[in-house]
């Protein structure tokens, strides 16, 4: 049976990865129980950002600079700050100054031999007979390498000054000729690792056959971590994030008001992906759930605290767990003569598909079909377009609202619809819409985006807070459920 663990921790808690020394890292640990671990790692905060684009804002990085330019003016200067904040961030973790100057040498190595490819590929492409954008992606792999090998490599810095043996395993594939499988990339990184005498600090970017980033985009390191769980067979895996996984945003409802939440489902992950409140990629997710590995996520900065454990078990208390929104656009579809036809539905499909528009929640009656999308204004107008030609008849309207859910691994028999609903109409709320499938996982209340806030708050206060969620029976469940359809 295995006795080791593989631990991922994310940007923003790599940044203050000094303070995880003494903590997570050693924690109190002496000799071999320092080991036994492996730790997958992000870049540190802000560098994916300033190598790609801002994740928030969608300012270009280097990536968008060299996408949009024919000179190499803008996205080298991207690059030069690129090497700068870097030096920064490890010059600041680092103590020593023969540690600071090999960090030194190791990045401006790999800036530079990442300039020389670009300057490369753009003089080449300046010939008619090669396609920049056919080589895109490629740079984008590329340049997302750059972060994690950075982060990894000082990280071992720290931790080798420090008596750790820790190994530094890079699976960016960096002056490699060939093109392995991820599964095979993994197994030649980790193959003559010691886990009883040696700590591997992995880089969470992987260069493979698959393309990480074409697959996953920016989830990749999420994906890396759950494949090494796996291909090790590890016992458990490990998200360390600067946070608990709580029942609510404490910056929506106050940090006395929230609750970590202790253990949950991969049923429940998904929701909140689904929700844009990822505990986990829903891929990493998978992998895992099939692996039969349990997920915990931890505070990096609680090292003592379990913080909550995510497993396959469906079983579990009836209660809400978290409450949680999502600004969604709602794309209204009436026509009359929908009623018994078949074809709308897939019409609506494949133009949402063909605008990628993402598809949050679905609602279908006779003669209208309502799909709420987490797409911009403008995608939505195009959609909107393309479905007018297929029927010309059909009446479209668009809103902006939220879709607001309380989700649980077992909501059964505790009537979340109808307590729910009361809460609204006591915080002055009228849903738009109210949703709750079979599985009883999740209720959606569809409500105007400017009362998201207020519905959060409303329902975490009634389906978490108040104490006496649990007292209502199977007898009021029945004529709850009765109202909740006539409501919704």
């Amino acid at each position: 049976m295995s006795t080791h663990t593989v631990e991922k921790i994310g940007g923003t808690s790599m940044s203050r990865s000094d303070e995880l020394i003494d903590t997570l890292f050693l924690g109190g640990r002496k000799d071999a129980e320092i080991y036994n671990r492996v730790f997958v790692v992000s870049a540190y905060g802000g560098i994916t950002n300033l190598l790609l684009e801002d994740k928030k804002t969608g300012a270009p990085g280097v990536y968008g600079l060299f996408a949009a330019s024919d000179s190499n003016i803008a996205w080298s200067d991207a690059l030069d700050r690129t090497l700068h904040a870097m030096t920064e961030v490890h010059n600041r973790l680092l103590e020593h100054p023969a540690d600071r100057r090999t960090a030194d040498d190791f990045t401006r190595e790999r800036i530079e031999g990442a300039r020389s490819c670009l300057i490369d590929l753009q003089r080449l492409c300046s010939y008619g007979h090669f396609q920049l954008d056919e080589h895109m992606m490629t740079i984008r792999e590329l340049l997302s390498g750059l972060g994690e090998t950075h982060s990894a490599h000082t990280t071992s810095l720290m931790l080798q000054r420090r008596g750790v043996n820790a190994r530094f395993i890079d699976l960016t594939g960096w002056r490699d000729e060939r093109q392995p499988t991820l599964e095979e990339r993994i197994e030649e990184g980790m193959r003559d690792v010691d886990l009883s005498s040696e700590l591997p600090i992995v880089t969470g970017y992987a260069q493979c056959r698959e393309g990480l980033i074409r697959l996953y985009d920016r989830g990749y390191s999420e994906v890396t971590f759950a494949r090494i769980a796996s291909a090790t067979k590890a016992k458990e895996a490990v998200i360390h994030k600067e946070f608990h996984l709580s029942s609510a945003d404490p910056k929506i409802v106050g940090t006395d008001a929230v609750r970590k939440i202790g253990q949950t489902n991969f049923d429940v992950a998904d929701q909140l992906s689904n929700l844009g409140m990822e505990a986990i990629h829903p891929r990493a997710a998978k992998t895992l759930r099939q692996a039969d590995i349990p997920l915990r996520v931890a505070n990096a900065f609680e090292p003592a605290d379990p913080g909550t454990l995510i497993d396959a078990d469906l079983s579990g208390e009836a209660r809400v767990e978290i409450v949680t929104g999502l600004d969604v656009l709602a794309l209204e579809v009436f026509e009359q003569d929908m009623v018994g036809v078949k074809g709308y539905d897939a019409t609506i499909l494949k133009a949402l598909t063909r605008h990628s528009a993402r598809i949050v929640s679905k609602h279908s009656n006779a003669n209208t079909i309502t799909h709420y999308v987490d797409a911009s204004l403008k995608t939505a107008r195009r959609v909107e377009h393309e479905i007018t030609e297929a029927y010309p008849s059909a009446r479209i309207h668009i809103q902006k609202a939220a879709l607001v859910s309380a989700v649980g691994r077992n909501l059964k028999d505790i009537s979340v619809g109808l307590r729910g609903l009361t809460a609204l109409d006591a915080a002055g709320i009228t849903p738009i819409a109210v949703q709750q499938s079979g599985r009883a996982v999740d209720v959606q209340f569809v409500v105007a985006s400017d009362q998201k806030q207020d519905a959060i708050r409303a329902l975490h206060g009634a389906l978490v807070e108040a104490t006496d969620g649990a007292a209502w029976g199977a007898t009021e469940h029945s004529a709850s459920e009765e109202k909740l359809r006539s409501a919704a």
